[in-house]
């Protein structure tokens, strides 16, 4: 018998990575989103169980609230803001579109949020930041046109629902960039945001808090 051992050749089970394999690696990792961005924030420790507690409440109309405007807390802005707005909006009020209750414009990019009662007063916002025009507008119910107006759905009405929503912005005054004036309507306001910018919207983050009597 012959008892010759023949050598067995295995397959090689490492293999040198070519530059063109390690670039093309590289350029899959590089185009995973970064994770230290993270994700666009919005929200309120104040109405942190989703709901108004009636220090937030209108204080008129019916409504016996003290009216005054939740700390607001947003992180992770995407880089290349320049400038935020922010619109509060019920879209439950029984008008045929909606109820807008605050609006604030031109909030300097590093803002990281707003203290409670900060939408009460024209002073109170930082830096060229300025209340826009309600749907309290010329009520006297807010104090003052472009402050905070808090909720007061008709009595018996499902809660409402009343929506918070931040927008990052490339441009520092969207008046200016829009062409549109100071005192245009939040709905207005709101076309420019979401649609007139194109591009220049560059993120948006929102939350919902309801309430009902």
């Amino acid at each position: 018998m012959n008892t010759t051992q023949f050598p067995i050749h295995r397959p090689a089970i490492t293999r040198r990575l070519t530059p063109a394999v390690l670039a093309l690696g590289l350029a899959a990792f590089t185009a995973l989103p970064s994770v230290a961005q993270g994700t666009f924030t919005l929200e309120s420790p104040d109405l942190a169980s989703g709901t108004f507690s009636n220090d937030y409440v209108l204080g008129a109309f019916g409504c016996q609230g003290a009216n005054v405007s939740p700390e607001l807390v947003w992180r992770n802005v995407p880089a290349g803001t320049k400038s935020l707005a922010l619109q509060v909006h019920d879209p439950d009020a029984p008008t045929g579109s909606g109820f807008w209750h605050w609006a604030i414009y031109n909030l300097p990019a590093n803002t990281t949020g707003l203290p409670r009662g900060a939408g009460n007063g024209a002073t109170k916002l930082p830096g060229a930041a300025f209340g826009g025009n309600t749907d309290f507008m010329d009520t006297g119910a807010t104090g003052a046109n472009g402050n905070w107006g808090g909720p007061c759905p008709p009595q018996g009405d499902k809660p409402h629902r009343y929506n918070f929503t931040l927008y990052a912005l490339a441009v520092d005054d969207m008046i200016a960039a829009a062409g549109v004036p100071r005192t245009g309507s939040a709905a207005l306001m709101s076309f420019v945001l979401n649609k007139g910018l194109g591009d220049k919207l560059l993120g948006k983050a929102t939350f919902t808090a309801t309430y009902g009597r």
